[in-house]
């Protein structure tokens, strides 16, 4: 198997086809190959395994999924990759790669199709400028037993964070309304080629089997945790009357009191059971 974290290795290779890296694509290969090996293992990688990785990059990743899954399925954009990747995974017969846009494929679909019978898991090393709409479509996918992927590290943060702290957010409580966060470990700049300008973190996402939160309407649910968040450190009352015109000032205020909120409560303070309180009563309020 070629280690392809080598940099006296991957150099060379990389010199042979003529790649040069895509800052566009947002394109930072590892060198560190202790990185993909924890990844692979602290991502619970089995036999019982099929493997949905996003990005494969030259295939260090790759390389440790195979060893590990029993079946192994990688969405690649960038074609140039193509002999690289013959060269460096191609030893496995576990392994189907599909050259397109991850977001451009029905991943409930593709799972179903290439992992039947298989606890079916993502993971992936995510360019920066694309994380959130990747993560977004693998947990809206809601067909995976977890997602473990390399990001920013200050992204990792925010997808764990707490409620009334500095790095929660809308897409905290996207996420962990699906999933069940937990920071795995930062990787530094060194172990990439290019050296990004920040650290990453790689996090684990279990999915929930059971949303226990009662939310009468997902889309009333997450219109409410985008207005609250869109006017942050403002009360509430300010975010919701903004974002359902439908209710007012004086419908909204009505609302966060018969859901057992005072009257000053801040959005950012809200954690998911409570964001689902108030959500339905929006619902019950809209219907009369």
């Amino acid at each position: 198997m070629i280690d392809v974290c080598n940099i006296q290795v991957m150099k060379p290779l990389l010199q042979e086809h003529g790649f040069h890296f895509s800052k566009a694509k947002g394109q930072n290969f590892l060198i560190a190959p202790w990185v993909p090996q924890s990844i692979a293992t602290d991502a619970g990688v089995d036999e019982t395994a099929g493997v949905l990785e996003i990005g494969p990059g030259i295939g260090p990743l790759t390389q440790q999924l195979c060893l590990r899954a029993k079946k192994v399925c990688a969405v690649e954009l960038d074609k140039r990759l193509e002999p690289i990747l013959r060269q460096t995974v191609g030893e496995f017969d576990n392994l189907e790669i599909i050259w397109d846009d991850v977001l451009n494929q029905n991943i409930p679909d593709l799972v179903a199709e290439k992992f039947p019978g298989l606890r079916p898991m993502a993971c992936a090393n995510l360019p920066y400028y694309i994380t959130s709409p990747i993560l977004t479509a693998l947990l809206e996918a809601d067909c995976f037993d977890s997602v473990t992927v390399m990001v920013q590290k200050e992204v990792a943060q925010r997808i764990a964070a707490e409620p009334g702290t500095e790095d929660y957010s809308a897409f905290t409580v996207f996420c962990q309304y699906y999933a069940e966060p937990e920071l795995l470990f930062d990787v530094p700049a060194h172990c990439f080629l290019p050296q990004p300008k920040v650290t990453s973190a790689v996090i684990s996402l279990r999915v929930r089997k059971e949303r226990n939160w009662d939310v009468l309407d997902e889309k009333v649910f997450f219109r409410l945790v985008r207005a609250s968040f869109a006017m942050r450190r403002k009360k509430l009352a300010n975010g919701l009357a903004a974002g359902f015109p439908e209710l007012g000032k004086a419908g909204a205020a009505e609302v966060i009191e018969a859901a057992g909120f005072d009257a000053n409560v801040r959005g950012e303070t809200l954690s998911i059971p409570e964001f689902a309180r108030i959500a339905n009563r929006i619902v019950e309020y809209v219907r009369g």
